[in-house]
């Protein structure tokens, strides 16, 4: 016994010191949402050009370890906790891989992940335990696409297309279906994404202070979070248009930022041609003078997004110059926008390239047809604005602009003219207004004529009426008498025709008994007669006679009694009469 426990006893030693080591100093415990970035100490050299090992390789390990209890020789690796890569929702991750294969000439992201350089799909919201060693994961925003817009993807790599044409699937350009409201997970370095509004826009044109595209407003949604990536899609889209917009201020485009920056202020020129009392058309809208207060980059209800200085001034048919204040509503449809973008580009370009040149072509060409006097006159601006529409409708339709309305909101005219064609027309209408009056105080008189033979008619319809009831009330109630008269004739009818019946059954009902009892007394009289001639001497009849009249109960006893027994036998005499 004592030789066994020497013998086992080092052996206990050694395994309690071996479990002491590989839980004290082997064990790697990794947290929830963490990795573990191992390095070999031992092992073969790594290939040419590569940063990561394999297993069985000398260095930093391609694989870390995930969450849990692992094992490791601290003799013959070392680690580091690090925190795995987590993409929290309405993010992406783009990976910019530092290893694998080399990217084919001209191409710049690697179609899966065995490629090197920037991976062309992107992570989505989860946890990833890529070595940071081999792999950067830039994040960024997810696309959100507000309602009220369409996200205009464009392709950045790929082969590429010819002029005009939509780009396929693998091919670089413009792709002809669009993002429609909602969150998408695209990598931004192999996809463009611009947001273009739908729906109704306008373009106002503002005296000589140019023109200004009013945008309709973001819809507000339910989440912070998304509202927040909705802000931030809106506000990236913004900055794209400010540096087009700066770009191409000599063109004469003006930013949100500066219609934002001061009031907008009325040329020396401008103040000099506007007449009278006319308020300052600086930035006017509806013909009211206002301040753009400041905008903030995504969209308010009806907000200035930019202006371009552009204005409509022509000569009318008689020399007079005209100016046109004027607000063109128009939608771009989302089947189309796509083409418009590829076309054009962004909406500042459109309305720059395709609707205010219709605008002001269009509104000089038909203005010059008409005489200074029309636009003042409401008709006359009333048919220029119906052929302005039809006339933008059906050129803008070919280049798939859908024209809502276009409305002429004022017009200036010099004041040589103005004030005489306005006085003209103030005594028109003053004319108009006495010969409305005159015909008013006409048809009040007729009025007043047709109440007073109203209310004649109505006493004459109320007298017949009371006539018609009277007469009706007397009828029917004469009516009623005659119909109880009659009904009375026809009861007393009935019950004299009742009388004579009863009376008839009486007399039947008296003579039937009379002769019955007549026939039984006959009967009788007959039966006692044909008794009495069956007895030949009418004392027996009469004897007979006596006995049926005698009580049935009546008993005779005869008692034979002998010699001097008579009273001594009247004891055994019964009674003949039952006594009761």
């Amino acid at each position: 016994m004592k030789k066994l426990t020497a013998l086992f006893a080092p052996l206990v030693a050694v395994l309690l010191l071996g479990i002491f080591f590989l839980w004290g100093f082997c064990r790697i415990q990794v947290p929830a949402g963490y990795m573990a970035i191992v390095t070999a100490k031992t092992g073969r050299p790594l290939p040419p050009g590569e940063i990561l090992a394999a297993p069985g390789e000398k260095g930093v390990q391609r694989d870390p370890l995930p969450e849990g209890r692992h094992f490791l020789n601290p003799v013959n690796h070392e680690w580091r906790i690090l925190p795995a890569v987590t993409i929290p929702v309405g993010k992406v991750g783009v990976v910019t891989s530092k290893v694998g294969k080399e990217l084919p000439p001209g191409e710049i992201l690697s179609a899966d992940s065995s490629g090197k350089g920037v991976w062309r799909d992107v992570l989505g919201p989860g946890t990833y335990r890529l070595n940071p060693e081999g792999y950067q994961v830039t994040i960024l925003d997810a696309v959100n696409i507000p309602i009220g817009y369409v996200g205009i993807v464009t392709s950045q790599t790929g082969r590429p297309v010819k002029p005009g044409a939509f780009a396929g699937l693998g091919e670089q350009g413009v792709m002809k279906e669009v993002l429609h409201p909602g969150l998408y997970y695209i990598n931004p370095r192999a996809y463009q994404v611009d947001v273009l509004e739908i729906g109704m826009n306008q373009v106002s044109i503002l005296g000589r202070s140019g023109s200004v595209v009013m945008t309709k407003s973001q819809i507000t949604t339910a989440g912070t979070a998304l509202e927040s990536l909705q802000q931030n899609t809106i506000q990236a889209q913004q900055a794209k248009r400010d540096e087009y917009l700066e770009k191409n201020r000599e063109r004469g485009f003006i930013s949100q930022q500066q219609l934002s920056a001061a009031p907008a202020a009325e040329s020396s020129f401008a103040r000099s041609k506007r007449a009278p009392g006319k308020p300052v058309a600086g930035m006017a809208y509806d013909e009211a003078a206002v301040t753009p207060k400041a905008l903030p980059s995504a969209a308010v209800q009806e907000s200035v997004a930019f202006g371009i200085e552009r204005f409509v001034e022509f000569p009318s048919r008689d020399g007079f110059q005209i100016l046109l204040d004027m607000t063109v509503e128009f939608e771009l449809l989302p089947e189309h926008i796509a083409s418009i973008y590829m076309q054009y580009g962004d909406l500042p370009a459109v309305v720059e390239k395709i609707i205010l040149p219709q605008i002001l072509s269009i509104s000089r060409l038909k203005g010059s047809t008409y005489k200074a006097r029309d636009f003042i006159d409401g008709e006359g601006r009333q048919l220029f604005q119906k052929e302005m529409t039809a006339e933008l409708t059906s050129v803008l339709k070919d280049k798939l602009i859908v024209i809502h309305n276009a409305i002429i909101r004022h017009v200036e005219v010099p004041t040589q003219i103005l004030q005489p064609i306005q006085e003209a027309s103030l005594a028109k209408e003053q004319d108009l207004t006495n010969k409305s009056r005159q015909e008013t105080t006409r048809k009040q008189a007729e009025l007043n004529t047709e109440t007073a033979m109203i209310e004649q008619l109505r006493k004459e319809v109320e007298q017949s009426t009371e006539k018609l009831v009277a007469t009706i009330g007397a009828q029917t109630k004469n009516e009623v008498a005659t119909i109880h008269a009659e009904a009375a004739l026809e009861v007393a009818k009935l019950n004299l025709e009742k009388a004579v019946v009863q009376a008839q059954i009486t007399q039947v009902q008296g003579e039937a008994k009379v002769q019955a009892e007549f026939v039984v007394d006959n009967e009788k009289a007959l039966g006692e007669k044909m008794r009495a001639g069956v007895f030949k001497d009418p004392a027996r009849l009469a004897d007979l006679t006596f006995v049926d009249s005698l009580n049935p109960e009546l008993g005779i006893r005869i008692i034979h009694a002998g010699e001097g027994t008579l009273w001594t036998d009247l004891k055994n005499l019964a009674p003949t009469l039952p006594v009761k």
